[in-house]
């Protein structure tokens, strides 16, 4: 199983100051939570991601793409990384979670949520996702 797990900010958290120098023995620490979820062989991506003015909102308006403002409109809103772990169970998911480092202010809660797999989609769809997608079913799907 593969789960999602997003880090945000919390609703308690002092707002991160951009100009603070690094403090290196706290990134040590989420480095190597990074190592040891590759090490367990359970890490299938891990990346920050930059603030929201570096980025953007596409909507749909009116059966139209349109880019808005955004993409968020309040830091609490604002994610600031993800990983994808592949587990037996939202249980081992959980049990990473709970080893993971904190106090860089921006991943105070961690949001674990199961991706789509195979066995999630009816078989009737699973055959068009295989028709309209034979190169990407192959990632997708278990043969």
């Amino acid at each position: 199983m593969r789960f999602i797990m997003t880090a945000r900010p919390g609703e308690h958290s002092k707002p991160v100051d951009p100009n603070a120098p690094m403090d290196e023995k706290l990134f040590s620490a989420y480095m190597a939570f990074n190592e040891e979820l590759h090490k367990a062989g359970v890490l299938v991506a891990a990346e920050g991601l930059n603030p929201a003015g570096k980025g953007a909102r596409v909507e749909v308006k009116k059966g139209k793409r349109t880019v808005v403002d955004g993409p968020f409109t309040e830091s609490k809103e604002l994610v600031g990384g993800f990983y994808i772990l592949e587990v037996p169970s939202l249980e081992a998911a959980i049990e990473w979670a709970l080893r993971a480092p904190s106090g860089l202010g921006f991943d105070d809660v961690l949001e674990i949520r199961q991706l789509t797999g195979e066995d999630d989609v009816p078989p009737e769809l699973l055959e068009l996702v295989k028709k309209a997608a034979p190169t990407w079913s192959k990632t997708f799907t278990k043969a």
